[in-house]
């Protein structure tokens, strides 16, 4: 219910400045075209009842309302009662009631669309049909001067403020937009790039690797001893070391430089334009700083990084050959001690082979 409340309030602050104007300047018009006429003191009362007192008390009531949104729509139909109220009242003068009737017809399909727009169609024939039912039914067909020139300000502002109002909210929706954007491609507790994310990626480097026969490298990241660390101190200090070595990589990688968080406690990094060993010195150095990181709750909590790296070769069939052999590599890291940074280059890849052969 706070959800839905909160987004009636906006909705209601939306609606708040159009109503204003479109009422308060265009009570104008409504004067011009009513001067002529022979009418009772309590029409011009309500006149600036309805234009002065109603697009406040009609805010307060959606603020103040269980469920604004809801509120707010009936005030619109209000509104539009109002309308074929005073253009049956004014006899249907043509200039005025078209630029009214046309105005409101905008608002209603800007705050609700066309279902809007329609009920607020049937809600002017009733608020037409109330006219009559006091006044005579009558039809002036004359425009004069003053009626043109009394339209003019709210034919010229209402659709800019209108206007404003679509704009700011096609600019929120387009935040909204990449902000959903962005946390679908990212890991909510790292900020890195989720698994899915970082292997399409992958792939796109892969295949401008194979064009250009650039240099690039990635690596395989693993946190020794993990499950360990989360049975022995809990999940929240977990947590926190995932976290420590997301502010590593970020601050240990170039702008460029693809960081994603691969499994539970195994992250990847794309390297792109490094030789192996430029991409085995960043990998050591994030190895030397993570293995630095000391937790306020358990001072006497250590961490160490097996890492393996892969360059990119011309003879990878695809993306999958190029992460196999980053895998081989932290396999053999994490097997062979640890706390290490293992490289595959084209001279390592047949001892890798006897030694995985040699393990199985």
């Amino acid at each position: 219910m706070e959800i839905h409340r909160g987004k009636g309030q906006s909705f209601a602050r939306r609606i708040y400045l159009p109503r204003m104007v479109g009422v308060g300047i265009g009570c104008f018009s409504i004067i011009a075209a009513l001067a002529p006429l022979s009418m009772p003191v309590w029409i011009w009362g309500l006149l600036a009842i309805n234009a002065v007192i109603w697009p406040h008390l009609a805010y307060r009531v959606a603020r103040r309302s269980a469920y604004p949104y809801r509120a707010e729509r009936r005030n619109i139909l209000v509104d539009s009662l109002m309308g074929g109220f005073w253009a049956a009242t004014i006899q249907f003068n043509p200039l005025v009631t078209v630029n009214m009737l046309a105005l409101m017809a905008m608002h209603n399909v800007a705050a609700g669309g066309l279902r809007l727009m329609i009920r607020g169609f049937f809600a002017q024939l009733l608020g037409i049909i109330v006219s009559w039912l006091i006044f005579t039914p009558a039809f002036n067909g004359v425009t004069s001067q003053i009626q043109i020139y009394a339209c003019l300000p709210v034919m010229v502002l209402y659709p800019m403020v209108i206007g404003m109002g679509s704009f700011k909210v096609a600019i929120k929706l387009a935040d909204h937009k990449r902000a959903l954007s962005a946390l679908s491609r990212t890991d909510s507790l790292t900020g890195l790039l989720n698994h899915g994310t970082w292997k399409d990626l992958l792939q796109i480097k892969f295949h401008k690797c194979r064009q250009t026969q650039c240099q690039a490298a990635i690596a395989l990241i693993d946190i020794d001893h993990f499950k360990t660390i989360n049975d022995s101190y809990g999940h929240l200090i977990g947590d926190s070391v995932l976290r420590q070595l997301s502010r590593d990589l970020k601050a240990n990688l170039r702008e460029h430089d693809l960081a994603g968080r691969y499994g539970g406690d195994e992250f990847c990094v794309i390297l792109p334009d490094r030789s192996l060993e430029q991409a085995r010195d960043i990998m050591e150095r994030l190895r030397q700083v993570f293995g630095n990181f000391r937790s306020e709750e358990i001072p006497e909590l250590r961490v160490t990084l097996s890492i393996g790296l892969a360059p990119f070769r011309a003879s990878f069939k695809d993306a999958g050959d190029w992460l196999n052999e980053a895998d081989k590599a932290l396999y053999i890291a994490k097997n062979t001690g640890r706390n290490k940074v293992n490289c595959v280059d084209a001279e390592s890849i047949a001892a890798t082979g006897e030694y995985l052969a040699s393990s199985a």
